[in-house]
């Protein structure tokens, strides 16, 4: 009990360690990026015809005429204690910016999420149950042609289809929940296809197992043997890409929010991007990145939680 306690918070740390080094290296290279893009905020919130010595003392005020070390060095120091300065476009703290939005993208992230695992799997069992058939080949067929198209494809071709043509869904915002329907799908159509690929490598790989065979000897249905003895060992590295790809959909996010202009972190950082508002810009990288983090290792613990094998290694 004391070497499987140790084990874990021996898993913990190393993984918090890594989590840290990720969003300290998400911070830098966002601080990088953000003060080599073309364009001088102090122009574009006073506009191009503000004279030099305005535009000089709101480059001051911004704290962009000093070094970029010393820059790098307070950003860093104001980021730990999450203060990313004001939003001079919004007239807001930066993070109150980011934390008004990102509820929107949670909900369009969770949704897209259980829209994926539940397609995901119904492809996967079909296909895994009968492994080499016509079934199993179709859908490997369709899983790759879900991942062939980008998503701001997808959603055009949605938009097209369910919003101006069949005229049942709402084309943009966030008026009803109506609205979260194309933008989730179209985000759920790559992470359903991995679902579903994970899914039918664990169904075919365990109903080749002798207990699957025995079972079906015994006269109990494919069906029967599926949910009632091999979805359990399937689940496992399900779970696992769930937890991962969670945090995957949070970048792909970035792209659909912006097709259907929904409210939240996407369309931010895309219109921040714009307007050279660097505090937001920072605030929301870092709150995208930092929330990767804790979804991997989420994960991780789930998976040793799950796996039978590495409980067993750790007692």
């Amino acid at each position: 009990m004391f070497r499987a306690g140790h084990t874990m918070l021996s898993l913990i740390v190393r993984r918090l360690l890594a989590g840290v080094f990720v969003l300290w290296g998400a911070a830098t290279l966002i601080f990088l990026i953000v003060r080599v893009a073309p364009g001088d905020p102090a122009t574009v919130l006073l506009g191009p015809d503000a004279e030099p010595d305005q535009i000089a003392a709101m480059r001051v005020r911004l704290g962009l005429d000093r070094p970029i070390l010393l820059q790098y060095w307070d950003y860093l120091g104001q980021s730990l204690r999450l203060d990313f300065g004001d939003s001079y476009r919004l007239a807001t703290s930066a993070i109150d910016a980011v934390l008004s939005r990102l509820p929107a993208t949670i909900d369009l992230t969770l949704t897209s999420a259980v829209i994926s695992v539940f397609a995901g799997l119904l492809l996967g069992s079909a296909a895994g149950i009968r492994a080499g058939s016509g079934q199993d080949r179709i859908v490997t067929t369709l899983t790759i042609v879900l991942q062939s198209f980008p998503t701001f494809w997808i959603g055009i071709m949605l938009i097209l289809v369910f919003a101006l043509g069949l005229r049942l869904l709402p084309t943009s915002g966030a008026q009803s929940l109506s609205s979260l329907v194309l933008p989730a799908v179209t985000l759920s159509f790559p992470f359903t296809a991995i679902v579903a690929r994970v899914a039918r490598s664990g169904i075919a790989e365990a109903m080749a197992e002798p207990y699957v065979q025995t079972a079906l000897s015994k006269g109990l249905t494919p069906r029967e043997v599926l949910t009632g003895h091999v979805l359990r060992n399937a689940l496992i590295p399900v779970t696992t890409v769930v937890g991962l790809q969670i945090g995957a959909l949070l970048g792909g996010a970035v792209v659909v929010e912006n097709v259907f202009a929904w409210p939240g972190l996407g369309t931010l950082i895309v219109e921040s991007v714009g307007n050279r508002d660097y505090a937001v810009v920072q605030a929301a990288t870092l709150t995208i990145a930092a929330i990767i983090v804790l979804l991997n290792l989420a994960a991780d613990l789930l998976y040793a939680q799950l796996d039978p094998r590495i409980r067993g290694a750790a007692s």
